[in-house]
């Protein structure tokens, strides 16, 4: 029976080939990953962010937030009592951050003080909602989480 021994050398080299081995791997996975952005035009949003918060400040003065919730078949927006009867425009973003492939952008379009989004048009995942309108002359914004099952 014959043991063979290796010098303190060769043991070297086969660590450090080791360590190159597991470093190229690492290497070439991390150039497969997709790296989404939150939204393209990210550099620009990030300059006009003080208007996100004063809107921010006039939505905390409202009686109560925007009532984002989903049944079944829809998605219900309910905006607060002040907006009742009142011209509403803006945006929903349903930003997804699993993947920008799921992500929604939808216009609002208010009736009744409220919105209904079929659920179809939505994938199965959790969504940050980012509300950004306009009444009044004013503008609002509020950021809402929702998971749909």
């Amino acid at each position: 029976m014959s043991i063979m021994k290796m010098n303190w050398g060769a043991r070297i080299a086969i660590l450090y080939g080791g360590f190159v081995a597991i470093i190229v791997t690492l290497v070439v996975g991390s150039m497969h990953q997709s790296f989404d952005l939150v939204s393209p035009d990210y550099y620009s949003q990030e300059i006009k962010y003080q208007q996100v918060i004063d809107a921010g400040k006039n939505q905390a003065a409202l009686s109560s937030p925007v009532s984002v919730h989903a049944d079944q078949q829809n998605v219900v927006i309910q905006f607060p009592a002040e907006f009742l009867g009142k011209e509403v425009t803006g945006d929903i973003d349903f930003y997804s951050p699993v993947s920008t492939s799921m992500d929604k952008h939808v216009p609002i379009q208010v009736n009744n003080n409220a919105m209904v989004i079929a659920r179809n048009m939505l994938h199965t995942t959790s969504y940050n909602v980012k509300i950004s309108w306009k009444a009044d002359g004013k503008d609002y914004y509020q950021q809402t989480d929702l998971t749909l099952r």
